[in-house]
């Protein structure tokens, strides 16, 4: 019973491994961990190349996370670009979307809140609340089970104290969902 428990979790952590590097093949970068049930995006890429939400702002995010009640690990991260700041197509995005299957997406800027309007247009245009589905920043939104939420701005708030308790009160929005059942 173990080992059959043991063979299928390792074959889950193969396909998710493999979903990742095709993905990564299509230039999508990616940081934390793949089986969290946040997601991060942003739309622009850290200034030194290195990997997504390593500086200020993923520091501010993961401690807000944390603040929240998620465990300190429960996080990963994407870029709505590639390496160059060119934005990813549409399909690929919501393939990376597929397979980090987040419980939460967390959109940190107006770039990256572009992508997810054209991404995911047709779920969003479904969506009874015009600032919902218009991913207003501040304005929760639910598509394929996903609670979604806009920022607006997380980096450029961090150098403002009325700005941040902005981004805090946001982000209070999204408390840990807990166990399914």
């Amino acid at each position: 019973m173990a080992r059959d428990r043991a063979v299928r979790k390792k074959a889950f952590v193969d396909k998710t491994a493999a979903e990742v590097a095709d993905l990564v093949g299509c230039g999508v970068l990616f940081s934390g961990n793949a089986f969290s049930a946040v997601t991060l995006v942003k739309g622009t890429p850290e200034p030194d190349g290195a990997e997504p939400f390593s500086g200020a702002d993923g520091t501010a995010l993961r401690n807000s996370l944390t603040a929240l009640g998620y465990a300190p690990e429960d996080w990963n991260a994407l870029l709505s670009c590639d390496a160059e700041g060119v934005p990813l197509d549409p399909a690929v995005f919501v393939r990376a979307i597929a397979v980090l299957d987040p419980a939460t997406l967390v959109i940190c800027d107006e770039p990256a809140a572009d992508l997810v309007r054209e991404a995911f247009a047709a779920d969003l245009a479904q969506l009874p609340d015009f600032d919902a589905a218009m991913l207003v920043p501040g304005t929760l939104a639910q598509v394929r089970g996903i609670r979604m939420l806009n920022l607006g701005g997380f980096a450029d708030a961090l150098g403002d104290n009325h700005s941040k308790q902005i981004m805090w009160h946001r982000l209070k929005k999204l408390p840990p969902l807990g166990e399914p059942y």
